[in-house]
C-alpha cells in the first residue's frame, strides 16, 4: 500500500471513529494530539495514546502553549465551561452561545496546517480530521466548506499532493456511534469530556452529545463505563 495518512486525534468520539473508518484504506500510521493548555489535556493525551496502541500507530504530542495565552476560551481559562442538558442540544440559540464560550482561535486550521508540515516532510498523502455534520451546525471549522477551502490552500503551501479527509462529514453523533458499533471500534477508549475528571463529567456539551448518541444506540453498558 503506497498511500499513508496522518490523523488529528483528540481521543474523542469523532477522531477515534474517523481513524477506524479509514485506517486500512488510507494506511494511517501516525496520530497528532495537541496540547494547547486545555483543561482536559492529560486525559486527551492518555486516551489518544491508548487508541494509538490499540491500532499500532505512532503517537506524537504537539505543544502549543502560546495558544492558551491568546484566548479566554473556557476550555483553557478559569471561565466555567457551559453546561447543556440533552434537551438543549438542538436549540440553536443555546448551542451558538456554548460554541462561542469554547471556541479556540483557528484551532482546526492551525492543527491541519501543522499536520500538513508533517505530511510534507514524511510523505503522508492524507490528513484525517473528525469534522462531522452535528458539530458543523455550530462550528464552521467542522463543515465541508472548511475542508474544501483548506484543501485549496494546501495546494499552494506544500510540495506534494496532500488531501484533508473528513470521513464523518455527513454523519451526526448517533450515526457515528452506529458506525463505530458496526465496525467494532473500541468505544471504551473514548474521551470526549471538556474536563479532566476521572470519568466523563456528563454535564458539558461534548459529554451530552456523546451520551445522547450512546442512549439512541442502546449502549447503556458503555454509558456506565464512561460516565
Amino acid at each position: 500500500m503506497t498511500n499513508s495518512a496522518i490523523v488529528l486525534l483528540s481521543g474523542g468520539l469523532d477522531s477515534l471513529v474517523s481513524l477506524d473508518v479509514v485506517k486500512d484504506e488510507l494506511n494511517v500510521t501516525m496520530a497528532l494530539t495537541f496540547d494547547y493548555g486545555q483543561k482536559a489535556v492529560n486525559k486527551e493525551i492518555l486516551a489518544s495514546d491508548k487508541i494509538c496502541k490499540y491500532y499500532g500507530i505512532q503517537h506524537r504530542v504537539i505543544t502549543l502553549d502560546w495558544l492558551a495565552m491568546i484566548t479566554r476560551t473556557s476550555l483553557v481559562s478559569n471561565e466555567e465551561v457551559p453546561v447543556l442538558e440533552q434537551e438543549d442540544l438542538d436549540e440553536t440559540i443555546l448551542t451558538n452561545e456554548s460554541s462561542k464560550a469554547v471556541w479556540v482561535p483557528n484551532r482546526n486550521g492551525l492543527f491541519v496546517n501543522i499536520a500538513a508540515s508533517f505530511a510534507d516532510s514524511f510523505g503522508f498523502s492524507h490528513i484525517i480530521i473528525g469534522a462531522n455534520k452535528e458539530e458543523g451546525a455550530t462550528f464552521k471549522d467542522n463543515t465541508q466548506d472548511f475542508i474544501d477551502a483548506i484543501n485549496l490552500s494546501l495546494k499552494n503551501s506544500v510540495n506534494q499532493e496532500v488531501e484533508v479527509v473528513a470521513p464523518l462529514i455527513k454523519y451526526d453523533k448517533k450515526q457515528i456511534v452506529e458506525l463505530a458499533l458496526k465496525n467494532k471500534a473500541p468505544l471504551q477508549l473514548v474521551r470526549s469530556c471538556y474536563h479532566d475528571n476521572d470519568v466523563h463529567c456528563g454535564e458539558c456539551e461534548s459529554c451530552n452529545r456523546l451520551k445522547r448518541a450512546l442512549i439512541l444506540n442502546g449502549q447503556q453498558d458503555l454509558i456506565k463505563l464512561l460516565f
